[in-house]
This record gives C-alpha cells, structure tokens and sequence, in this order.
C-alpha cells in the first residue's frame, strides 16, 4: 500500500503530441494540480515543447495514426519498456491506436490501472462488414485490458455492449468539456476583432462559413463542405469560407487547400491552418456558420467552442454530433453526405439572422449547463480516486501541489 505523501505516477498517451496539447493539456494539468505526478507519451513533434512548458512531463514513443505493422510493434516494443521502466500506478489511453497499443503494453507490464478515454469508435455504419468486424475485434482486444473506459458519447455506450466489446459494468459515460472562461464572446473587444478581420482577408459586409478541423476528405466530410460551398456561392455571392486547420496526415483521405480549386470557390477560400487556442475565440466570433459534415465523432469539440462563442452549426446527423447538436436549437442536423442538405441549411441560417441569433443564444447556453470541462477533470478525477481505494493503492487523496491549473 502506498504512503499518502507518495505521489500516484499517471500517464496520458496518444498518438500525436498535438492531441496532447489541444485535446489534453488543461486536464493533465488540473491532474497535476490535484497532486498527481503527470506524464504525456506521444510521438515526438512541434507542440512537445509546449507541452513541457506547462509544466508536464513529455515522454516520445514514434507511432503512426494508420495501420503500420512494423512501426506499431517497435511503438509496443518501447511502451512497454516505458512503463517497466516508469512504473505508473495509471495509464490512461486516449484515441484508437495510442488506446489499443498503450492499453496492451499497460497490462503487459502490470500497471496496476488502465482507463481508456473512448472518442468515438472508429467503425461506424458506413463501414465495409468485414471492416467494420475487424475493427470491433481490435476494440474487444483492448477492452480486456481496461480497468474503466470513458465514453464521450452515450451512443457508443450503447454500441459497446450491443457488439459485446465490454460488460456494462466496466464503460462510464464522461461526456466533453472545453474552458468556458476562454470560449467567452464577451471577453473579444470590437476592435480586436475588427482587426482580426481585416488581417485575415475577410470583407467587412461578407458573410462567413467556416469549417474548424483536420483537412480529411472523407472522416470529417472537408469535400463535402466544399461542395456545398461551391453550391451556396451560387445563391449568395457574398460568402466567404473559413477554413482552420491543416491537412490530415498520416491519413488516407488528407487532402491539400489546394483541392478547393476542383470546386471554383479558392478565391474565396482562406486557409489559416492550425491556429493556437488563444486566437480561436477571435476567429469563432467572426464567422455566421460552423460546418461540421463528419462520418462520426465522440463529441466534436469545434461545435463546443463555437456553441459557447453563439455560433450557429450545421453538422451531419451522426453519432456525436447528435449530442453537442439539439436540431432547430442551437443548429441543424443534415443527412451524412447530402451536400445539397448542407447549403440548404446554410443558406437557411444565413438567410434568417434573427433565427440565427436565437439559434446562437442557445448554442451558449447549451454549452454552460453541458461542456464545461471542469465537469469532466472533476470525474475523471473521481475515477481515479475510486479505482485506487478498490485496489488498495491509496488510502488518502495525493498530496495537492502548487497552483499549476488556471
């Protein structure tokens, strides 16, 4: 049984360092603050040092997103040495690679907890049959070696006991969260925001469509949106597209800026690629449209930021987005791939500013009652305390730490 003073030793793993820094950063460093000692494992890359100047502790294991036989053994390989050498008392998985590699490497080396963090099954309905029972057999796999998986979305609760992927008793619902004190209209000045405008291109009286997300033809429907935007054009010359992001490496179906000259819309396309979190604010405030036509998500965090900064959505109707997108509320919900759906409703929204306003009101509201990420680093944290006391590793919560959270 552990001393109280000793420090309970977790880490985070994904498959790339930006997941880290964009997906996790805030809920590590609420982790740290509780006085839990907190690494990251991921692939080396450009947001590591970030990372570390928060103040977490970076561990790089190279991994690829995609099937990669060779590399994901070598990546096995050095997990496991990692946690034979580390000796974490929990490891928490997040994305399906980092999930099933760290989860296996994790049990292997007998870490004494293994949570997974599910955001979003990566098969789904629109899947080949012999794909799609691949992929769930990859998933019974790495269930087996959990102690707890967190669902983002009730819908894959659902979906993991129908496919008999785990018992009930071993998958929680956690839900999504992003920091409501940053994703604040209020807090964007007139003319910090006007400038912002004219930096990026965007005439003053045009309206603006935006698509927030990894550039991938097909996973989060960027071809689509494309479309549909050569479409609107046609109906409103006025318009202008958004788009923030970069292509989807690692992926089959990334696809370049380049490819928005197919469609006769790139003189009205700007591409900013990624951007940093403190200047999303600024760029959800001016645009009149999120466009989301994704084949599946656990919950989007992009219609989070945007339904707290009052932007209306337009997403595809597909696990996931169904839980961040109440339709005729806050946004409207389209067939997956109907890219006439998607301009229609567009225009719509576009069209009505006063229903927009009220769809953009509730956006907000939706977002305070629902996806305050405190909500989920307090049951996170909870979990964790919990599965220590079954497993009598801990007798008192770890020793909080210096303010590292704000």
């Amino acid at each position: 049984m552990q001393h109280s003073t000793t420090r309970v030793k977790v880490a985070h793993i994904t498959t790339v360092d930006q997941s880290l820094r964009h997906l996790l950063l805030n809920q590590m460093r609420c982790i740290a603050l509780a006085g839990y000692a907190v690494a990251g494992i991921s692939a080396p890359g450009p947001d590591v040092a970030y990372i570390e100047a928060a103040g977490i502790h970076h561990i790089a294991v190279p991994m690829s997103r995609s099937i990669a036989p060779l590399t994901d053994l070598a990546a096995l390989s050095d997990l496991l040495g990692i946690m034979r050498r580390e000796r974490f008392t929990i490891v928490h998985t997040h994305t399906p690679k980092a999930g099933l590699l760290g989860q296996l490497a994790a049990r292997i080396a007998g870490v004494p907890i293994v949570i997974n963090t599910l955001h979003g099954f990566y098969f789904h309905d629109h899947m080949a049959p012999a794909a799609r029972r691949f992929y769930i057999q990859i998933e019974k796999i790495a269930a087996r070696c959990s102690d707890l998986i967190l669902s983002q979305n009730n819908e894959d609760i659902q979906t993991a006991i129908k496919e008999g992927i785990c018992p009930a008793q071993r998958i929680k619902y956690l839900g999504n969260g992003i920091d409501l004190a940053l994703f604040d209209r209020a807090q964007i000045l007139p003319l910090a925001l006007q400038q912002k405008r004219a930096e990026i291109g965007i005439p003053a009286s045009a309206h603006v469509v935006a698509f927030v997300g990894r550039l991938a033809a097909r996973r989060k429907g960027f071809l689509d949106f494309l479309d549909a935007g050569r479409q609107l054009i046609q109906r409103l010359p006025n318009v202008w597209f958004l788009i923030v992001g970069d292509a989807d490496s690692g992926k089959p179906d990334a696809v370049s800026p380049a490819v928005a000259s197919d469609y006769g819309i790139a003189d009205r396309c700007i591409f900013l690629g990624q951007r940093p979190n403190a200047e999303l604010p600024y760029l959800y405030s001016l645009i009149d449209v999120l466009v989301l036509p994704s084949l599946f998500e656990g919950i989007p965090r992009v219609v989070m930021e945007a339904s707290a900064m009052y932007v209306p959505i337009v997403a595809s109707d597909v696990k996931g987005n169904r839980e961040a997108v109440i339709h005729g509320e806050n946004g409207w919900l389209v067939p997956w791939g109907d890219v006439q759906a998607i301009a229609h409703a567009i225009h719509e929204i576009l069209r009505d500013r006063d229903r927009a306003r009220r769809m953009g009101a509730a956006g907000r509201r939706m977002a305070i009652e629902r996806f305050d990420e405190r909500l989920v680093f307090h049951y996170v944290k909870a979990e964790y305390s919990r599965l220590l006391r079954e497993k009598g590793l801990s007798i008192d919560q770890p020793q909080v730490r210096k303010k590292l959270f704000t």
